[in-house]
């Protein structure tokens, strides 16, 4: 029974996750119809703009990408090269994301200026990167290590479970509007 229901509820996001894919780059080409044109609830009006396509595409990125730049590292056989490239792409993704949530503004949330407390984690991510390249040059591999491993835990991975919130975007998007469980 509960094999059953996670197979069905994994045929739902598979079937739903063109459109995840679909959006930011129908932006990007300036495509007006993307199949989804804004969410809604009871509190919550937000339009996909092209800032939020951006910040959410490198955002995903940044947490998909983020396991192989630390396993390249700490796998049984240490590749160097490959956590280097993989880290620089990574680090990419993080400054685009938090560049871009810059310009993202909610008023419908507790704000100042229309940023929320979920905007702390601009200069959290920012220094935190800083800092970790500070460890790096000082060949303070264990600080750099810790310094990386808790930008992705606080900036990925706690982030992208506020995100999934039913009354965030992404979060409304995900239980509301693909699976119908919210």
């Amino acid at each position: 029974m509960i094999c059953k229901r996670i197979s069905d509820l994994l045929a739902v996001v598979l079937s739903r996750l063109d459109a995840l894919c679909r959006i930011p780059f129908a932006l990007a080409m300036g495509i007006q119809d993307t199949g989804v044109h804004h969410l809604t609830s009871s509190h919550f009006i937000m339009q996909l703009t092209p800032v939020i396509a951006i910040h959410m595409t490198a955002a995903l990125a940044a947490v998909a990408l983020g396991p192989f730049v630390i396993h390249a590292r700490l796998g049984k056989k240490i590749k160097p090269w490959l956590h280097r490239g993989l880290g620089y792409a990574w680090v990419t993704l993080m400054v685009l994301a938090a560049v871009s949530a810059i310009f993202i503004r909610d008023f419908s949330l507790p704000n100042i200026a229309g940023y929320t407390p979920i905007h702390l984690l601009i200069p959290y991510t920012l220094l935190g990167l800083f800092k970790a390249f500070q460890f790096l040059a000082k060949k303070d591999i264990q600080n750099h290590r810790k310094a990386m491993l808790g930008l992705y835990v606080g900036a990925c991975v706690v982030a992208g479970a506020f995100t999934l919130l039913p009354n965030r975007y992404l979060g409304n998007l995900v239980w509301h509007q693909w699976l119908g469980l919210i």
